[in-house]
């Protein structure tokens, strides 16, 4: 019988995916999504096993699949923009395509979900810090005195003090952490830089949105920061960062950056430092790194 009813339930989660399954990683969001009579579900961990059986059958099969994260008040505001009848199953595919062109995707490569899902919630975190960034730069509008753009401007200066960061870095792979204090919550950015044969390489999306919440403490000439790790083989890590500073960014000391890199960002706590890993000054950006652009 249990059997019979799970084959039922893969087959209701079949019917729903359209090369992407749309998620609902929380109770709450499942909960929400129960009032729709043809959401047949009724509890999330079964819910859950279910999407992860089914991800398994598509992948011995060759599928190639991706997750969305599917929120409720989203599709509810798209059934209602669409004129489509929110309690249909054709209406749930059709957002979750869409989910599948503009919203954060993971794909399943045969990881368990409690890893997929973390992934999947930082992936939506970074594309709406993206969005949130994007959009108060272009709001932002044009210098008084000078005429310039001044979120366009700000870019720019982000992207060079990026290339200048990234030019001065000893040898190794490198971890940046950008965060920006902004209304209603810091934004901040991770950047990857992998070094192969004495050459840095970055990913485009993720330089893209670093360079962005850089841009943004820019224009706004919001408090914020830069922590840079760089780790080496054979050598030990070295932390190091600089405060923003309008559109400067200035070195900070060996004990700033330890007291950043140990301190909890949610709640404040000190954190153990690790074993192995000198806290430091900072790389001269040189000349070019530490002048202005035009004042705002």
């Amino acid at each position: 019988m249990a059997h019979t009813q799970h084959q039922t339930m893969r087959r209701v989660l079949r019917r729903e995916i359209a090369g992407t399954i749309g998620l609902l990683t929380d109770e709450q969001d499942f909960t929400a999504m129960r009032r729709y009579r043809t959401f047949t579900f009724d509890d999330h961990t079964s819910y859950l096993q279910q999407v992860e059986s089914l991800l398994r059958t598509l992948a011995a099969q060759g599928s190639h699949t991706t997750v969305a994260l599917f929120d409720p008040e989203e599709y509810a505001e798209f059934c209602a923009d669409s004129g489509l009848e929110p309690d249909a199953p054709s209406s749930r595919t059709r957002f979750t395509a869409e989910l599948a062109a503009m919203g954060p995707t993971v794909t399943y490569e045969g990881q368990p979900l409690d890893e997929l899902v973390p992934d999947l919630v930082d992936e939506a975190v970074r594309q709406a810090t993206w969005e949130y960034a994007t959009t108060i730069l272009a709001r932002i509008g044009n210098c008084a005195s000078c005429g310039e753009d001044i979120g366009r401007a700000s870019f720019a200066r982000a992207s060079h003090l990026l290339t200048r960061i990234l030019d001065t870095a000893g040898p190794g792979d490198l971890h940046l952490v950008c965060s920006v204090s902004a209304a209603p919550e810091t934004l901040v950015a991770a950047l990857r830089a992998d070094e192969h044969a004495g050459t840095i390489h970055v990913d485009e999306s993720e330089t893209l949105e670093f360079t962005t919440v850089l841009a943004l403490g820019v224009a706004t000439r919001s408090a914020g920061g830069l922590v840079m790790r760089t780790t080496a083989h054979d050598a030990t890590d070295r932390v190091y960062g600089w405060r923003l500073r309008g559109e400067k960014l200035e070195p900070l000391t060996a004990a700033e950056v330890f007291d950043a890199y140990c301190t909890d960002v949610d709640s404040g706590d000190l954190v153990s430092p690790e074993s192995g890993v000198d806290y430091c000054v900072p790389p001269d950006l040189g000349e070019e790194g530490e002048t202005t652009g035009h004042a705002h």
